[in-house]
C-alpha cells in the first residue's frame, strides 16, 4: 500500500522524502509554538489572577479575542493582514522572506498566540484551584507578590495542570495543519502533494495520519513521564480497620 512512497517524485526525490520534509516542518513549528505559547500562556494566565484590576482586564481581553476567533481566521490575519498594516519597510521585509520562511513566521505568531490563550486559561485554574491559605502565607512570611507567585503559588499550579496541558500541547500538533492555507508545506501539505501527483490518496494521507499518531502518542506518554514526576501527592489512603472474628458469647 505504501510502495509509493519510495517512486521516484517529479523533482528527483521520493514521495517519502517530501512526507519526511512536510513532518520536520511540522515539528519545528508545534515546537516552537508550544514553548513560546506556554510562556506567554503562563504571563497572561497570572496576569488574570493578580489584584491589579487593569491588568487582569488586559490579560482577560487578550484570552477573549485569541481564544475565540478560528485558528484559520487567525492565520489568514497574520499573513495577508499583518504586512499590509506594518510600516512599509516591515511589511516589505515580511512579504520579501524567501520561502518557507514567509509562511512559516506568520504560523509560528498564529499558532503561538492562539495556544497562548488556552494555556493562560489552564494556568487561571491551576491557581485559583490552589486553597486560599497559599496566598495568606506568603503575605504573612512577608513575600511581594512577584515572589509569592515565583515561588509558591506557579509551581504548585502548573504541576497540577500537567493533565490538561497535556490536551495542548498534542493540539498544537495537529493545528499546524491549517497552516497548509498560507503555503507552508507541513506534513498536511506535503501528503496533498503526493495525493495530487500519484492519485494514491489513501497510501498519502495514511502515513500522514500514522506520522500525526505517533506524535500524538509521543506528546502524551513525554507529558505522562512530567507528570509523575512533578505530581503533586494526596492524602494516602487509610487501610481499612481488620476486625476480627465475632466472638460468640460461649466462647467468651
Amino acid at each position: 500500500m505504501f510502495d509509493v512512497l519510495f517512486d521516484q517524485a517529479s523533482d528527483g526525490q521520493r514521495y517519502l522524502d517530501w512526507l519526511l520534509s512536510g513532518l520536520g516542518w511540522t515539528v519545528a513549528l508545534a515546537f516552537f509554538g508550544w514553548w513560546i505559547a506556554f510562556a506567554i500562556g503562563v504571563l497572561i494566565g497570572v496576569g488574570r489572577t493578580v489584584e491589579n484590576r487593569l491588568v487582569a482586564l488586559l490579560a482577560r481581553l487578550y484570552v477573549e479575542i485569541f481564544r475565540n476567533i478560528p485558528v484559520l481566521v487567525q492565520m489568514f490575519l497574520w499573513y495577508f493582514v499583518l504586512p499590509e498594516i506594518l510600516p512599509t519597510a516591515a511589511g516589505g521585509w515580511l512579504k520579501q522572506l524567501p520561502p518557507p520562511w514567509g509562511s512559516f513566521l506568520p504560523a509560528l505568531a498564529c499558532l503561538s498566540l492562539y495556544t497562548a490563550s488556552r494555556v493562560a486559561e489552564q494556568v487561571r485554574a491551576g491557581i485559583e484551584a490552589l486553597p486560599k491559605g497559599q496566598a495568606e502565607a506568603t503575605r504573612a512570611l512577608g513575600l511581594s507578590s512577584i515572589q509569592a507567585y515565583r515561588l509558591v503559588i506557579l509551581p504548585q499550579a502548573l504541576r497540577l495542570i500537567v493533565p490538561s496541558l497535556t490536551s495542548e500541547v498534542m493540539a498544537i500538533y495537529k493545528n499546524t495543519s491549517v497552516a497548509l492555507t498560507i503555503g507552508l508545506l507541513e506534513l498536511t501539505a506535503q501528503a496533498r502533494q503526493v495525493s495530487e501527483e500519484t492519485f494514491q490518496t489513501f497510501a498519502a494521507f495514511g502515513a500522514a495520519t500514522l506520522a500525526y499518531l505517533t506524535l500524538a502518542l509521543a506528546a502524551y506518554g513525554l507529558m505522562t513521564l512530567i507528570d509523575r514526576r512533578f505530581h503533586i501527592p494526596g492524602p494516602t489512603q487509610r487501610s481499612r480497620p481488620q476486625f476480627g472474628r465475632l466472638r460468640t458469647a460461649k466462647e467468651a
